[in-house]
């Protein structure tokens, strides 16, 4: 294929942070729904805190209906999921039709789970087009630093998701691990000196999530 530019280095780095911001957002989603509905009142609203995003939400039914599924919040899952189908539109060429299909497949389950009585089962079709979407990806995909590129973006977003919601520890250190397997495999452009400051970071006993969020959010690229 040749030499990618770097505007479509940066489009396949934030096409992997975006699916994963889809995938993982909706898990945790799936996790509290039940918790949202019928016990806390208020458990929006931690959610809200912990991804760093507004609560401009009137109640819990209104969270529900417009951080999942309104294309006029930025910070809902659908906004999230059409941003990843707008660059996954212009790298056709480089992750290939049948990849792209499960991207595009992902935006009809979505279009399916707003209009549904039950939710959860159709967000659930968007996560597995999203699971497809990776296995297809790094099948069909021949260019290796295309593959790494979507992966790094992958576990960058993954790991400054984790830290927002102060996951265990040792599922962070995984995942760090495996990114800096990764991010020189991909060609990317990215600050080896704040790699390696949270690499230090993770090992600490005390895990200070705030400080790594900060750190994953600045190691590559701008927002496309």
């Amino acid at each position: 294929m040749g030499i990618i530019s770097v505007e479509n280095t940066d489009r396949l780095y934030w096409l992997g942070r975006y699916t994963e911001r889809v995938y993982t957002t909706i898990k945790v989603f799936e996790a509290r729904f039940d918790s949202m509905i019928d016990i806390d009142d208020l458990e929006y609203e931690k959610f809200c805190e912990s991804q760093d995003i507004p609560n401009i939400y009137k109640s819990k039914e209104d969270f529900v209906a417009r951080y999942c599924f309104s294309l006029e919040d930025e910070n809902s899952i659908f906004s999230n999921l059409m941003r990843a189908y707008d660059n996954a539109i212009v790298l056709r060429e480089e992750i290939g039709s049948e990849s792209l299909s499960y991207i595009q497949l992902a935006v009809y389950a979505m279009n399916q789970a707003a209009i549904n009585k039950s939710p959860l089962i159709g967000l659930q079709h968007v996560t597995d087009n999203i699971a497809a979407f990776w296995g297809m990806a790094d099948d069909d995909i021949e260019e290796s630093s295309i593959r790494n590129m979507i992966r790094v973006g992958k576990l960058v977003e993954r790991i400054d998701l984790y830290s927002r919601l102060k996951v265990f520890p040792e599922r962070i250190r995984k995942e760090t691990r495996r990114l800096t397997n990764r991010i020189d495999k991909s060609t990317m452009r990215y600050d080896s000196t704040r790699m390696a400051h949270i690499n230090y970071l993770v090992q600490l006993d005390d895990m200070p999530y705030e400080t790594l969020t900060d750190e994953i959010e600045q190691l590559v690229g701008e927002e496309l």
